[in-house]
């Protein structure tokens, strides 16, 4: 009979069989005068006992460094646990993602980047002027097309310190539409730029984005560089702003929004048609950029099932030929979604010379008439878009815009109305992977002239990172 020296955790191990094994010892000492078979079968059972203490102490030494690897040394939550490999599996191709993406900045604070590889083929009709993506038809040309990546757009997210209590954060947008378009010549140029901190109920943003007065927009792949229906009824112009936000919540998912700011205008020459029209130099007699203040206030109730509500006003003063024009507009917008799969937007204005407001507006808020005489133009419209998603993959958009200008403030030539309307469709090829159609009429109405068309056709694909 062999006795080894055991430790102390080994006696943890089934008690029983030692209590049995010390027994079987007792007895065989008592009983030295009993034959010596019946010895050599009580040494031979003892041995037995051991090799099978021996073989339980090895599983449960197994199982207990298996559950400390899978578990971290905790019971299991669940019937079911990935095997050990397969979380060293997760856990590598995790960490080989994470590699991928990070991008390290120079001051050590989170930097993401992201943006939309674009290709647009388009075609117009004659109504086109020659412009790739016309806002307004205009006479003379000829039909035309081609193909561009001009509108693909590149992005930086930034995420700063904690100041003031706030977190400090920002976005870089810019795309590739600066140049003419030509071959050697394409240019980059910057969007939106912004740096904002944010409490818990209020921000303060400073840079350059959207007015505070026209947040929303159609959706469209085929007008990315320039906003869809700029010039009927979208008014929008990527401007220099400080602008503070303040929220209230009434309950889960409802409450208001107030928005108030000053924002730099982008002041433009008068009317087609009058004395001073758009081609003379606008240094000669109007102030390039002045100082406006715009405000807006939104409703909010709902989740899935949302509606948004929104009052809006811009108030400037464009200075032309030694005189003041007020530049004021009144807007409401609207976002409902009764239905996960269809969503209704839209904004409507009116005002006087709204042009101010940039590229979103008919280039005639004012008819400057002779030195130290001018007249603002009044001007109403809108725009609207109703999305219907089918499936997750598909979606279909019906969108229509337009600017009326009031005729009897306009000299010949000037455009009384400008009408778009046209549908798009897009399907997501893969997570990241975008196609869309687009087909739309501009119908131009010019005083005294008629009415001029150009309809417009555009097939893009969009890769999303």
């Amino acid at each position: 009979m062999r006795i080894e020296h055991r430790t102390n955790n080994d006696l943890r191990v089934p008690g029983r069989l030692w209590t049995a094994a010390a027994l079987a010892a007792l007895a065989a000492i008592s009983a030295c005068a009993q034959s010596q078979p019946e010895l050599r079968q009580i040494v031979e059972r003892l041995d037995r006992l051991e090799e099978q203490n021996r073989a339980l102490l090895a599983e449960v030494r197994e199982l207990k460094s298996a559950l400390a690897a899978v578990h971290g040394d905790k019971a299991p939550e669940a019937e079911h646990q990935p095997a050990v490999e397969e979380r060293l599996d997760v856990a590598e191709s995790r960490t080989a993602e994470l590699a991928a993406s990070k991008v390290e900045a120079s001051q050590r604070f989170p930097l993401r980047i992201t943006g939309m590889m674009l290709f647009n083929s388009f075609l117009n009709s004659r109504g086109s002027g020659g412009a790739e993506y016309p806002t307004v038809a205009q006479p003379g040309g000829e039909a035309s097309g081609g193909a561009t990546v001009r509108q693909t757009i590149l992005g930086l997210d930034y995420n700063g310190p904690t100041a003031f209590g706030g977190k400090i954060s920002g976005a870089l947008r810019v795309d590739l539409w600066g140049g003419s378009g030509q071959a050697l010549d394409q240019l980059m140029r910057v969007r939106t730029a912004t740096i904002d901190i944010y409490w818990k109920d209020n921000g303060l943003l400073v840079g350059v984005d959207k007015p505070i007065i026209s947040p929303r927009e159609p959706e469209s792949l085929a007008q990315v560089a320039v906003s869809p229906l700029s010039g009927a009824g979208n008014l929008w112009l990527w401007s220099p702003q400080v602008r503070f936000q303040q929220e209230v919540h009434f309950g889960e998912g409802s409450g208001l929004r107030a928005q108030f700011g000053v924002i730099q205008t982008h002041e433009v020459n008068g009317s087609p048609g009058s004395p001073y029209s758009p081609e003379t130099p606008t240094s000669n007699y109007v102030e390039a950029a002045r100082p406006g203040v715009e405000g807006r206030v939104e409703l909010f109730v709902g989740t899935s099932r949302r509606i948004e509500v929104a009052t809006a006003i811009h108030h400037s003063v464009s200075h032309v030929l030694g005189t003041a024009i007020p530049s004021d507009v009144y807007l409401v917008d609207w976002l409902a979604r009764p239905w996960q799969k269809l969503e209704f937007t839209g904004t409507v204005f009116t005002g006087q010379n709204v042009a101010p407001l940039g590229t979103g507006a008919i280039r005639q808020g004012y008819v400057a008439l002779g030195p130290g005489r001018a007249a603002a133009v009044h001007s109403r419209g809108g725009w609207a878009q109703l999305a219907f998603r089918p499936a997750p993959r598909l979606w279909f958009n019906l969108f229509s815009g337009q600017q009326d200008d009031r005729d009897s403030d306009l000299p010949a030539g000037g455009i009384g109305k400008n009408l778009v309307y046209g549908a798009n469709l897009f399907y997501r090829l893969a997570p990241n992977v975008l196609a869309g159609l687009e087909a739309s009429q501009t119908r131009t109405s010019y005083i005294g002239s008629g009415t001029l068309l150009d309809n417009h056709y555009d097939l893009a694909f969009a890769y999303l990172f």
